[in-house]
């Protein structure tokens, strides 16, 4: 299983130096960092070739994870993280991956104690007999600290070539990097969007408002985020990729507000039921965040519908705002 960091690449090539054939698997979260599209998944392909010689393989699961978030077994870690019940999903479907992909066993990159919540030693063992893989989940990097798996008691793994990695520290997986010559590796920042404070705030509004979709999840990376009443939504695009993306992700029903051929500024999008007093609202909004004089007012064209028409704003004052920025 790779994550597209350095520990699930050594774990991979740990095993593959013992003879063992790999199959490089990727899972695809709603939840991860914002990827950038194709490149993206490219670019984390082709560190995986570099770095294994092998093909990597990319499941989306977004429909089988969205319900986690409402009630994860095993709770939440410090923001809306449920990286318990997250590890345990994954490992499932690892698991019946397993007959179509002729696979005997599944490894990852986690290290004892490396994260507070999934990594700690009772963590590691829910996480592989809740997932049905007990004695069949592979940890390279910390299994001298673990008992032996099946594919060790087999002789298929030496354990003797396996590791005692744990806790925070980065340099041995660095100075075993150096050894497998693996070059180009991302830093290790977190790549779960749940421990955002700023985008857990988001999803507990739309979860409370009862908007939760996998397109809901996908504006939430997006914007600055403004909730205007229960049934009403507002997106500003803060730059020139996010408002060709709030754009593109217009619906029929939707509200699209702009400034005119005149000013620089947002892309917004409205979604909900909107009055005309909201429709105000929302172009005093995006006049805020135009390139204008704070006391001068902005032309916004308001599209809805297929029909267009402008609207002269003066932009918000940035206390005003505090209340409906999520």
């Amino acid at each position: 299983m790779i994550s597209g960091g350095l520990d699930s690449i050594l774990a991979a090539r740990i095993t593959k130096e013992q003879g063992i054939d790999v199959l490089p698997l990727n899972f695809k979260l709603p939840f991860c960092q914002r990827r950038k599209g194709a490149a993206e998944d490219a670019g984390m392909g082709a560190f995986v070739k570099k770095s294994l010689d092998l093909a990597l393989e990319v499941v989306d699961i977004s429909a089988d994870f969205l319900e986690l978030v409402l009630s994860p077994r095993h709770g939440f870690g410090a923001n809306m993280n449920p990286c318990i019940d997250c590890k345990v999903c994954m490992l499932k479907k690892a698991r019946e991956l397993m007959r179509p992909l002729n696979a005997q066993f599944v490894v990852t990159g986690e290290v004892l104690g490396q994260r507070p919540m999934s990594q700690h030693r009772k963590a590691l063992d829910i996480i592989a007999k809740e997932s049905g893989l007990e004695g069949l989940l592979l940890r390279p990097l910390c299994a001298g600290f673990l008992p032996e798996t099946l594919p060790e008691k087999e002789g298929w793994v030496r354990r003797e070539k396996l590791f005692k990695f744990s806790g925070r520290e980065r340099r041995p997986q660095i100075g075993l990097a150096r050894e497998f010559n693996i070059e180009g590796y991302p830093n290790p920042a977190g790549g779960c969007l749940l421990t955002d404070r700023n985008f857990s705030k988001r999803l507990k509004d739309l979860i409370r408002h009862h908007c939760l979709n996998l397109e809901e999840v996908g504006l939430l990376k997006i914007g600055r985020h403004f909730r205007l009443a229960d049934n009403a939504k507002f997106i500003v695009g803060r730059n020139e990729g996010e408002n060709r993306e709030l754009e593109s992700c217009a619906g029929e029903k939707d509200h699209l507000f702009m400034p005119d051929e005149t000013t620089a500024g947002p892309t917004c999008l409205g979604r909900g039921e909107f009055t005309a007093g909201l429709i105000q609202l929302c172009a005093r909004i995006a006049s805020h965040y135009c390139d204008l004089d704070p006391a001068t007012n902005a032309r916004i064209v308001h599209t809805h519908a297929g029909q267009s028409a402008f609207l002269e704003a003066c932009p918000v004052p940035e206390e005003g705002l505090n209340s409906l920025r999520i």
